[in-house]
């Protein structure tokens, strides 16, 4: 009889990994669900260490580690290095890839291959994508129709955010409100398993998540829903420049390191770094044959 252990069937999660019908049971039980941004092997690892259940690779990522100004110069290679360095630091939490602008807008194919290149290269337990409109809708009935586990995501889409007047806070008046519920409710029904509203009235997204048998998650969407989401530079102090309302700094790690640089920068200019305790030693006769070998080169050098 084997001793190797079963090989998991395609699609079933790795041991300990959380389970889309756990993370269903986590909304059952009103227990608040956590998830967060990463974008590489160590911040996976802190991610992992933290004990939050989702993980979403970010096209964010196109600001807070590539320098653009938008999502939108995200493209899949990049997304696809990122995703499969966040899958390395983590074992529990599911690791969702962020499908970046046009990788899924123009067709079903476009979008099935490139969900499948995230499940197959990159290691993702799922994707997420943007939009509750028809063309949106269609891509998560056929992705899921595929077995990729989708995410959804409505409110502000910051891929079409110039479209939607900017980075500022939708579903503000009562008929964008109940367009907003309305593609919440579409999402559902063509099969994600979970939902991201971002920049929501709370109102507005507690009576969606109360609506919603699938889990959540806030962004700028209050505290009436079933989780939230923080990008990770952002609660961490990392990201140059303003924060949005909605973050919460959990530590101002941009000033410690920029003061911890500056001090090795000055250390080293002014000579107190290495240090003796920094080096190496070797053995005094060997330090001496060392020498005496240096030596005769260079006189036979000379000689020449």
């Amino acid at each position: 009889m084997s001793t190797r252990p079963a090989v998991p069937a395609p699609g079933t999660p790795a041991p300990g990994k959380l389970s889309l019908p756990e993370l269903e049971g986590l909304k059952a039980a009103g227990r608040p669900i956590v998830m967060v941004t990463a974008y590489d092997y160590p911040s996976g690892r802190i991610a992992e260490a933290a004990g939050v259940d989702l993980v979403l690779v970010g096209d964010s990522a196109a600001m807070t580690v590539l320098g653009h100004a938008s999502t939108v110069p995200a493209t899949m290679d990049e997304m696809l290095m990122l995703t499969a360095a966040v899958t390395r630091g983590c074992r529990r939490p599911l690791v969702i890839a962020d499908m970046p602008f046009l990788s899924y807008q123009v067709s079903d194919e476009d979008a099935m291959r490139n969900a499948g290149r995230f499940l197959k290269e990159a290691g993702a337990d799922a994707v997420k994508l943007e939009g509750g409109g028809d063309g949106a809708i269609a891509r998560i009935r056929a992705l899921v129709g595929a077995g990729i586990p989708v995410m959804g995501h409505v409110g502000l889409t910051p891929q079409s955010a110039t479209a939607l007047g900017g980075y500022r806070a939708q579903g503000r008046t009562a008929d964008a409100a109940v367009r907003m519920y309305d593609e919440a409710l579409a999402v559902e029904a063509a099969g994600a398993f979970a939902i991201v509203l971002e920049c929501v009235p709370s109102p507005v997204a507690r009576r969606i998540a109360e609506r919603l048998r699938i889990p959540v998650i806030g962004i700028g969407a209050g505290p009436g829903v079933d989780g939230q989401v923080l990008v990770f530079h952002d609660l961490l102090g990392l990201y140059e420049g303003g924060a949005p309302r909605f973050v919460k700094r959990y530590a101002e790690l941009g000033e410690l390191a920029t003061s911890a640089v500056t001090a090795y920068a000055g250390e080293v200019r002014d000579g107190t770094f290495p240090a003796v305790v920094h080096g190496y030693a070797i053995a005094d006769d060997q330090l001496g044959a060392f020498e005496a070998a240096v030596d005769e080169r260079e006189r036979a050098r000379a000689r020449r």
